[in-house]
This record gives structure tokens, C-alpha cells and sequence, in this order.
């Protein structure tokens, strides 16, 4: 299975570099040269790779000049789900696991809605949970008090006024 991690948005110089976007949390991994990414449709072999201010820069194998790439601009950067070794620590969890999941209110057990996004703040993560409304939950552990992937959900005590 094929996952988005990132959207290709312009472009550096003119022999080919390009600008993605990341939407992984694992980018540096994700992007490591040698490692194959699709683009537009077209599978590419990543050649180098560097960070520059918040984009993530990438060389594709075999592509020597802008005009190759320029069609690709606002494609999404696909790959393999499991084309990256990802270890994860104690607690951590993949971005696509967390990721609709349903929400439940501790004691309750009442469902305020389902993660549709993650942000990262430096500090924490914060989830996007839609509901009757929007809320932000930050991923920290005063709030979030359990993660059940099996049974596909997460168990939340709100701190007084996160859920206003």
C-alpha cells in the first residue's frame, strides 16, 4: 500500500532539484538517497537528498534538468508503506495508525469524533479530531491516557477547557 509522504511544490535551480513538502514523520528515513519514491505516476530512485529551511530537497536518479520534472509540480510524493524500516519507541506511533482513530471521553467512554490530521508543534503533536466540532488535542500524557490500535480507538481525559 502507497501513503503520501509529501507534495513535490517547486522546484531549485535548473538541473532538476525539487521542493517536497513533507507530510511524514519520518521524512529523513522516508527520503534517504537510494530509497524509490512515485511521483505523477512515475516511479523514481531518490540520488541526494539535504534540508533547506522547512522543504525537504531531492534528486531523483536519471533526471538531469528541470524540464523532466516540471510537469510533477503539486504531484503528490507517494511510497510504499513498509519500503523504510521504521523502528518506534515505547509510545510512538506511526502517523497513519493514528489517523482515524475514534476519540472517547475518559469514564464515559462518549466519542467526540475521529483524528483527521496531525500537526507538529516542537513540543508535542497535536491531533485534528472532527466531530460535532473541531478540536485540538495535544498529544501529551495528561491528556491522552490510552491508544488502542486493535480496538481502534483513543481514550482522552481533557483538561478543562480543551473541548469548549
Amino acid at each position: 500500500m502507497k501513503i503520501s509522504i509529501g507534495r513535490l511544490v517547486n522546484f531549485h535551480g535548473i538541473r532538476g532539484e525539487v521542493k517536497v513538502l513533507s507530510d511524514s514523520d519520518f521524512a529523513e528515513d522516508r527520503f534517504s538517497p537510494g530509497n524509490s519514491v512515485e511521483v505523477g505516476g512515475t516511479s523514481y530512485t531518490i540520488d541526494s537528498y539535504r534540508k533547506h529551511k522547512n522543504f525537504h530537497m531531492l534528486k531523483f536518479e536519471g533526471v538531469g534538468n528541470i524540464n523532466e520534472v516540471e510537469h510533477l509540480k503539486g504531484s503528490d510524493v507517494l511510497q510504499e508503506t513498509e519500503a523504510v524500516e521504521l523502528p518506534l519507541d515505547e509510545g510512538e506511533f506511526h502517523y497513519k495508525d493514528i489517523i482515524g482513530l475514534d476519540v472517547l471521553l475518559e469514564g464515559t467512554l462518549e466519542s467526540i469524533g475521529k483524528v483527521s490530521d496531525i500537526f507538529e508543534t516542537g513540543a508535542n503533536d497535536v491531533w485534528v479530531v472532527d466531530g460535532s466540532k473541531q478540536y485540538m488535542i495535544p498529544y501529551i500524557e495528561d491528556v491522552v491516557k490510552d491508544i488502542d490500535l486493535e480496538s481502534g480507538h483513543i481514550i482522552i481525559h481533557p483538561m478543562e477547557g480543551l473541548l469548549d
